[in-house]
């Protein structure tokens, strides 16, 4: 079983692998931002370790019928779901293409809108 600080190691890299993401700590837990924006959060929360990231709303319910996973308290109605670190071994693939999903759905809008013609 891999160590809290094991597990913090090998999301960093993942998290930091985006561009733009920086660190910062938030109520006392790691969290990963683009833009100001969170992408991912490491946390605790009621003696379980968690990996919480954010979803597609429409597809948050696909998630909580995992019970690896569950909402997200406080932001769950924005369409976060957090992944038990020790419900199951971690599928670090997985935790890539959460990380990955979610950081779409943050990062800042890199499209050049079109001049308009006057």
């Amino acid at each position: 079983m891999l160590t809290e600080q094991q597990i913090l190691s090998r999301l960093r890299k993942i998290c930091l692998a985006h561009e733009g993401v920086e660190e910062t700590v938030s109520f006392g837990h790691p969290t990963f931002r683009v833009n100001g924006k969170t992408l991912c959060v490491f946390e605790e929360y009621k003696g379980e370790l968690g990996i919480c990231v954010k979803v597609e709303p429409v597809l948050q319910g696909v998630f909580l019928n995992d019970p690896r996973f569950y909402r997200t308290p406080y932001i769950g109605k924005h369409g976060w779901v957090t992944l038990r670190v020790y419900a199951a071994r971690l599928n670090w693939s997985e935790v890539k293409d959460l990380v990955k999903g979610s950081y779409m759905l943050v990062r800042p809008n890199c499209a050049k809108k079109p001049r308009s013609r006057a």
